[in-house]
């Protein structure tokens, strides 16, 4: 089902799932000493935002390189001394065909505290340009209408960037190209040096346990029975989320409190 009207600067839900990911504790007990401050003052939980920017070699599916922009803050509601979620991400590149520089952008949801998608894969086709995204979590899965296989489509054309259905996107295109699990963390390990399409292809290498998962290996095109990855349907309410008709307690949007203990 088409959207017509979603465009570059992409406002939207995502999924509360945490990160998971280890961090510095000292870096921890600064910025949640720093937040807690922050709050105590009627200031927000975001004092910890932290952005990665870095170049990436994205190898299109007829051979051409190109040389993309990416850059990821993290921020967002959070327990304390957990890193905090993607909260923005965004991706710009120079068209090769057009010459255009266009600019890909997924805002931070205050209802949601994170950002909605994590990027697959980049493609030009003429005078166009697909992006291929996964809803980055179940409350973002079941915001872009669960899809089946889970993948959300834009097609950027005429200036702007506008949802499409999977049937749209091209055929030839096949292979994800962009790094895809904690891409911010790869680009540290990187030292700020380009990560290459063949470096992307190793990080994305199906040893890792997640790309083990069909539809990181290609893009899918039919559906398959395990594609919602066990996230149950919700329906947006006032306040959160619930189950279909309330059977289950609502799973509510809130900010983070300051003496709420790590789980």
């Amino acid at each position: 089902m088409t959207d017509g009207s979603i465009v570059a600067r992409v406002r939207s839900d995502a999924s509360l799932v945490s990160q998971g990911i280890d961090m510095n504790i000292g870096t921890s007990i600064r910025c949640w000493a720093t937040a807690v401050l922050l709050v105590s003052m009627g200031g927000s939980m975001n004092a910890c935002a932290d952005r990665t920017s870095w170049k990436e070699e994205v190898l299109l599916h007829d051979g051409r390189k190109l040389i993309v922009e990416r850059s990821i803050v993290r921020k967002g509601r959070h327990e304390p001394f957990q890193r905090p979620p993607i909260g923005e991400e965004s991706l710009s590149f120079k068209h090769p065909v057009t010459h255009e520089r266009i600019r890909w952008k997924d805002e931070y949801g205050d209802d949601v505290g994170m950002s909605n998608f994590g990027l697959l894969m980049l493609e030009v086709d003429q005078a166009a340009a697909y992006i291929v995204a996964e809803p980055r979590g179940c409350l973002s899965y079941n915001k872009w209408g669960r899809p089946n296989p889970p993948y959300v489509v834009f097609k950027f054309q005429s200036g702007d960037w506008k949802r499409i259905a999977l049937q749209e996107l091209p055929a030839r295109f096949k292979t994800p190209n962009l790094v895809m699990s904690s891409p911010d963390d790869e680009a540290k390990q990187a030292g700020g040096r380009l990560i290459t399409a063949e470096m992307v292809n190793r990080i994305n290498t199906p040893v890792a346990a997640w790309a083990m998962q069909p539809q990181y290996k290609t893009i899918l095109r039919e559906p398959y029975p395990t594609a919602a990855g066990g996230c149950p349907v919700m329906v947006r309410i006032k306040g959160g989320w619930e189950s279909p008709g309330g059977s289950k307690a609502p799973i509510p949007i809130k900010p983070a409190i300051p003496s709420e203990t790590t789980k």
